[in-house]
């Protein structure tokens, strides 16, 4: 585990170094690896519908819920290395960025 440990501080600090700013969906599902790695499941309240952005971070959180906290930093890992070998975001039908 001392191995993913310092692999997922190490994508960390890799995501502020990407060439371009990943699209808000992209940047959701980082979080939400990241929330789910740190602090495991999702807790505390909801946010209200006045908080849109808390209330979007708390649903991308809440949906990793099935996943441990080992298997969301590997996750997590892995995104931010394909986003820093690819250097360009891929088009998306959401919102076209991934």
């Amino acid at each position: 585990m001392a191995d993913i440990n310092a692999q997922f501080t190490r994508a960390q600090e890799d995501v502020k170094q990407l060439p371009e700013r990943p699209g808000n969906l992209t940047l959701l599902r980082l979080y939400a690896l990241f929330k789910q790695a740190t602090e495991g499941d999702v807790h505390g309240d909801k946010p209200g519908f006045t908080d849109i952005v808390g209330k979007y971070k708390y649903d991308a959180w809440a949906q990793g819920h099935r996943s441990g906290r080992r298997e969301a930093a590997i996750r997590g890992t892995r995104r931010i290395a394909q986003k820093r070998r690819s250097g360009v975001s891929r088009p998306n039908r959401y919102n076209g960025v991934v």
